[in-house]
């Protein structure tokens, strides 16, 4: 058994799932967010992935409420494609074998990481001016 899987092997994962997302299933990243995170959090190759994932979910979170929708369809659906992935306990090397049953979901990540990087940076820079701008707002002191 191989210890991990191709890059091609993880991109073709990434576009056939994100060719099947529905809203159901972005729906359930929001829902289960945590559950994501949790198996994330854990040691092994995804804990090197924890701030990206955390955004990953932050991105789908804020396009689903409506906050944020200046992203393709596609991005949104590359990026739950890769977290049902991570999600999922049976995948190309199945989660229970230590170690290695989560190295198929690192590379799953990377490279939809790779693939959605400009949106993702684009969602960053808004995100972080919506933050400052929320800053400035609550750092003013009311007029008397």
């Amino acid at each position: 058994m191989r210890g991990t899987i191709s890059e091609d092997r993880a991109r073709r994962v990434v576009n056939d799932g994100a060719k099947k997302v529905t809203v159901e299933d972005v729906n359930k990243v929001v829902m289960r967010a945590d559950d994501i995170q949790r198996k994330v959090f854990g040691n092994g190759p995804l804990s090197r992935f924890i701030s990206d994932v955390k955004e990953m979910i932050s991105l789908v979170k804020d396009y689903w409420n409506d906050n944020y929708r200046e992203v393709p369809w596609w991005t949104i659906a590359a990026v739950v494609a890769a977290l049902l992935y991570v999600l999922s306990p049976v995948d190309l090397i199945p989660d229970f074998i230590p170690f290695f049953g989560l190295l198929d979901d690192a590379a799953v990540v990377s490279v939809c990481l790779l693939l959605v990087e400009q949106d993702l940076n684009k969602y960053r820079l808004w995100k972080n001016s919506n933050a400052q701008a929320e800053n400035t707002s609550t750092d003013e002191e009311p007029e008397e």
